[in-house]
Parts: structure tokens; sequence; C-alpha cells
């Protein structure tokens, strides 16, 4: 498997642990990981939003077509593996679970924390959401 984290400041654990669950997918050949542009922080919470592109392996498979009467077979592409199935696959994953929100073009994940460093009264809540999407797909 191919991980491209270039985009990505390495911010966020379920993020991290994400990762991790998609390197045990045997489908899964490429993930590359991004930063998205509405992660922020400010006093007493911190939002951190990523976004997870991946490809599948592929299969050949044969299928004859027929047009204007005419048959002939042809080589179909087809992906090993969709997105619902990935969401399955990663809700059996320790630590991941089900998405929080799922339809055919994407994958999501919502996750917090209050993290209270030592000597301090106050903590700071980490809002983590994680999109997934097929690379090579549009984002909405």
């Amino acid at each position: 498997m191919e991980i491209d984290t270039s985009g990505w400041a390495g911010e966020g654990t379920f993020t991290a642990t994400l990762i991790e669950a998609l390197e045990a997918i045997d489908a899964v050949v490429y993930v590359r990981v991004e930063d998205a542009p509405s992660s922020r922080a400010e006093a007493g919470y911190a939002f951190i939003s990523n976004e997870v592109f991946l490809r599948f392996q592929t299969q050949d498979r044969r299928e004859t077509v027929r047009r204007f009467g005419i048959t002939w077979p042809r080589t179909v592409r087809a992906d090993q593996m969709t997105l619902e199935e990935l969401g399955r696959a990663l809700g059996a994953a320790e630590n991941v679970g089900q998405p929080d929100y799922a339809d055919t073009g994407m994958l999501q994940y919502l996750r917090t924390e209050r993290i209270v460093p030592p000597y301090q009264t106050k903590g700071v809540k980490v809002v983590e959401m994680v999109r997934i999407y097929l690379a090579g797909s549009k984002i909405p």
C-alpha cells in the first residue's frame, strides 16, 4: 500500500488510528491524507478536519456487450471494494467503529475528546472530523 501524508500536518490521533486500520485492509492500495481548510483552534477548543482519499485494487472481468445486434466480449475493470463495504470493514476494526455518516461518495467520522494538561484546571476540547473519499472523485 502506498501512503501519501505530504499534505497532512500530523494532527489528529483518530486520523492516525484510521490510517493504521486502512493498512490492514488488503483491497486498499493507495491512501492520501490532507488537512482540510476548515480546521481551526480557539480558546477552549480545537477543531481538526482531515480528508482521506483512497483507491481500491481493481480486477478485470469479461462481459458480453450487445450493440446494434452485434455481440462481442469486452474487459471491464472494477474495484474490489466499495465505500459501503469499507465502512463495514472499518466498523469491525478495533478503535474505529462504524462511520457517523455514510453515503455513496463519502464516509465521515466525528470524534471528540477532552484534554486536560497537567497542572491546569481548564482543558481543551478537541473535535476531530475525518472524511474518506475515493481518489479522483469530485468533492461537493
